[in-house]
């Protein structure tokens, strides 16, 4: 953790949301004129779009099942702790961008699904603002989640997650029901060991629950709505955080334990910008008087 060079990690899987908080915490450095760099946790990926294709398929060849984006043999830990250790330290780090789609890649001139260069972190940032898979992995060789100053986790019910992943593959990506429920299964062990461990690290969690019937999610025709689900917000550490003020201020919300509010889903990102406005302003605080 660093006063002069703060961090925030937003962690969560694949299809569970971590791009909407990015969106909101967008907002929130533009309002308030904070200069973050922005990582993407794919840039960390091992392998680009086609090398992860064939190594898949050597593994399955091996008799390997469980070959996924969320392990650490697939991944570069160690990089990605070496960027925050460095930003902490002294501002500075290595990254790369991971191209998407054609339109990413256009700039660079570049095949969708490879990797930009590695190049130094910019300059004169205020804070760097992780969004990925693996904001706060602990394995015995790394510990990425004793850098960031602010964790936040994004897990919806592990049957909405199931559904936002089919409606995203399905609809944006033109994978068949039987292709994407593969790599729900392939990627199980993975999830248990690597993503599920990090939410006993992180210092809020946001889990979005569907107040709608998902007994099935591989049926399921859309999405539930906002106005369909709850949120549950949970605080490892309480102290401090008005309770009293984000239950006036957003209608319907209310506590279930000490350390948790729960919000209506459509008020999920007015509950972040209550939540994490106040965050930011003592990020800025104290690197001003560190400074």
């Amino acid at each position: 953790m660093s006063e002069r060079h703060p961090i925030i990690a937003i962690t969560g899987s694949s299809g569970a949301g971590t791009t909407s908080v990015t969106r909101t915490f967008s907002n929130i450095f533009r309002r308030e004129g904070v200069n973050a760099a922005i990582i993407e946790g794919d840039s960390f990926h091992r392998y680009d779009r086609l090398e992860m294709k064939s190594r898949a398929a050597e593994a399955e060849k091996a008799g390997n099942n469980n070959f996924s984006h969320f392990g650490p043999e697939n991944n570069l830990f160690a990089e990605l702790e070496t960027l925050f250790a460095r930003y902490a330290a002294s501002g500075t780090g290595k990254c790369r961008k991971y191209l998407h789609d054609s339109e990413e890649a256009a700039p660079y001139q570049q095949n969708p699904g490879t990797f930009t260069t590695w190049e130094d972190v910019p300059g004169q940032t205020d804070l760097l603002f992780y969004e990925g898979l693996h904001g706060a992995v602990v394995t015995p060789e790394v510990n990425i989640a004793q850098h960031p100053d602010l964790l936040i986790g994004v897990v919806p019910v592990i049957n909405l997650e199931w559904i936002q992943k089919l409606w995203r593959d399905k609809s944006q990506r033109g994978y068949s029901t039987e292709a994407v429920t593969d790599t729900i299964l392939r990627r199980m062990p993975d999830y248990v060991n690597y993503i599920c461990p990090q939410f006993m690290h992180t210092h809020v969690n946001f889990q979005r629950v569907p107040m709608v019937d998902t007994s099935n999610p591989f049926i399921a025709r859309d999405i539930p709505s906002p106005s369909e689900s709850m949120v549950v917000i949970r605080f490892a550490q309480p102290k401090g955080i008005d309770f009293q003020y984000l239950l006036s201020m957003i209608d319907a919300s209310f506590m279930s334990r000490a350390n948790t509010i729960v919000v209506p889903g459509g008020k999920m990102e007015l509950a972040m910008q209550l939540i994490f406005t106040p965050f930011v302003w003592r990020m800025m605080e104290r690197k001003k008087k560190a400074s």
